[in-house]
């Protein structure tokens, strides 16, 4: 399943913590660093070697398939298009066994109409209830990120429908399901109104699961703050919302809503402060400041002027003792933990994934590879019915899906065999039989399966 150049995978694991000559600040119960990360070698065969696939489209292992969901330009049943650039989902369980998969589109203020929803020129704009889009723009000029929603049947891996569940937003990129039956969406974008915008962006939106059509009412979520917004994950114990930030000197927020189920009501927003360490650089960019293993006790710090007209909550927030992360992107509550990346995190700059323990205000540095062939630039992940992390690489040459047990040990378990665009959105149907991605710049939606277990 790895490539020749990357069997060593635990062996180069092993010696890069062994040879590091770091030291762990201020650990709370640092493992064992060699004895929990030395593997058995067929950990990294936990579904065999890929197969090339004859269609060029996705090289998976032996027994398992994949078919296309959907393609970017397709009409929907709601007579507009589905966008390009799709990116973060989420599934639902719907009422009748179906699934209910909501959909982000990471489209551009730059982009081409043809990108949208709308169709060529944005032909299909005045279709449109004015009151379900979030911002019209300025001489045409629609903002055209949302997201979209599609209904699909497992038992016989057929696309029921699809339509536009969220108009007029901007680079919607991640997000996160909740408890409660929604989805919410962020926007990885600052924009201020003007310049051809009529509205601020930088928000979060929640969109409703729903199997019929239907256009969410684009509320933004002041509350929540006003930044580069990555991804969202909720701890159902506590319905607390916990965020990335997609920058190079990024924070990871939580916010406590006065109501979970009325979000524009409003509610706390906080950033994560490492106790022994204020203003901890996590990064490990020019030394190894924390190691892989290493645990501390955190806190959350109150922060205000959410709104940062100034595009500066997370500099606010590190100077106050919040902790500074290398662009967070995708997170995810399982196992009972959150898991979030940080794309460029590490001395090679490959990424990291963390580990928060939000019932005891515990944070893990759980992997950090420092090494391409084993996984480069982790960004959206989720976690598996079984509980191992599927995570989309988002690097600068052959993408892979790459699995992540919960020791830390990975496998590569699918491979983009149509381009180097990246992987995006991976997330499991409610009755673990389907793994759903997006191929982003080809506008493609997967739905694979096999033998999971």
């Amino acid at each position: 399943m790895l490539s020749s150049n990357n069997r060593n995978s635990t062996a180069s694991r092993r010696q890069f913590l062994q040879t590091s000559g770091a030291f762990a600040l201020g650990f709370v119960g640092l493992h064992s660093l060699v004895g929990c990360r030395d593997f058995p070698a067929q950990a990294k065969e936990r579904f065999g070697p890929l197969i090339a696939d004859p269609e060029g489209i996705m090289d998976l292992p032996e027994k398992f398939s994949y078919k296309i969901v959907s393609r970017m330009g397709d009409l929907m049943d709601d007579g507009f298009y589905v966008p390009g650039a799709a990116d973060g989902m989420a599934t639902f369980a719907g009422p009748t066994g179906e699934t209910i998969v909501i959909r982000n589109h990471e489209i551009n203020p730059d982009a081409d109409p043809g990108m949208g929803p709308f169709g060529s020129e944005n032909a299909l704009f005045d279709r449109i209830d004015s009151d379900l889009l979030y911002d019209a723009g300025i001489d045409g000029n629609p903002a055209l990120g949302g997201t979209t929603t599609f209904i699909y049947d497992t038992a016989s891996q057929q696309l029921v429908s699809q339509y536009l569940s969220l108009a007029g937003t901007l680079r919607n990129c991640a997000g996160g399901p909740t408890p409660w039956n929604t989805w919410i969406t962020c926007e990885e974008i600052t924009t201020l109104a003007g310049g051809g915008y009529a509205k601020d962006h930088g928000y979060v939106f929640q969109v409703p699961a729903s199997v019929s059509p239907s256009i969410a009412r684009p509320i933004p979520i002041r509350a929540m703050g006003r930044f580069n917004h990555e991804a969202v994950a909720v701890d159902p114990a506590t319905n607390i919302i916990y965020q990335t930030e997609d920058t190079g000197d990024s924070l990871i927020y939580r916010f406590i809503p006065k109501d979970p189920k009325n979000l524009p009501d409003g509610g706390r927003l906080q950033a994560l402060q490492i106790i022994e360490h204020p203003s901890l650089d996590t990064r490990n960019w020019d030394s190894q400041t924390v190691l892989v293993g290493t645990q501390f006790d955190i806190g959350w710090i109150d922060l205000d002027d959410v709104g940062s007209p100034l595009d500066d909550l997370r500099i606010r927030g590190f100077d106050q003792g919040a902790a500074m992360f290398a662009r967070g992107e995708g997170m995810w509550y399982g196992n009972d933990s959150i898991y979030f990346a940080c794309t460029n995190g590490g001395s090679a700059k490959c990424g990291q994934i963390w580990r928060l323990d939000p019932s005891r205000n515990r944070l893990e540095l759980f992997i950090e590879p420092n090494d391409p062939g084993l996984i480069e630039n982790a960004d959206n992940l989720t976690v598996t019915p079984w509980g191992d992390l599927i995570v989309c690489e988002d690097g600068s040459a052959e993408q892979f899906l790459v699995g992540v047990t919960p020791e830390g040990e990975l496998y590569k378990f699918a491979r983009n065999a149509v381009s180097n665009s990246e992987l995006a959105g991976s997330t499991f149907s409610p009755d673990g039989t389907t793994l759903f991605v997006n191929i982003q710049h080809d506008g493609l939606t997967l739905a694979i399966t096999g033998p999971w277990t």
